[in-house]
């Protein structure tokens, strides 16, 4: 009976101590990842950090381009979802302002023509 109690006992604290999987954050690994889709907050918000924007769209200048506020500030007034070419952010950076390259101007286009969405 003893021995049929230590079982039982080993059992269920093992059981009870590795069960709590949602201890750790799991990320996807880097190929699960769908290269067609950007992410607002890691992709387009880099942009505006590489390129210094904040130093002059700092709230005192509209839109608001600090990382708490960028969406809201560009969706939808300076970034029409789905219009890439009508937006005021494609046309400005698009014309020279602050020498965005090719690839990151590339990468604004896409992700307002795919809806300028908060992901």
């Amino acid at each position: 009976m003893k021995r049929l109690l230590k079982i039982v006992l080993v059992s269920s604290l093992s059981l009870l101590c590795f069960s709590c999987y949602y201890d750790e954050l799991i990320e996807r690994p880097v190929d699960q990842i769908d290269p067609n889709v950007d992410v607002f907050f890691t992709d387009i918000q880099d942009i505006f950090v590489t390129y210094d924007c904040t130093q002059c769209h700092d709230g005192s200048r509209a839109p608001d381009l600090r990382p708490a506020n960028a969406f809201n500030a560009l969706v939808p007034d300076f970034a029409i979802p789905g219009d890439p070419d009508a937006s005021e952010l494609y046309i400005i950076l698009a014309q020279g302002h602050r020498n965005v390259s090719a690839d990151d101007l590339a990468l604004i286009y896409a992700w307002i023509d795919r809806g300028a969405l908060n992901n």
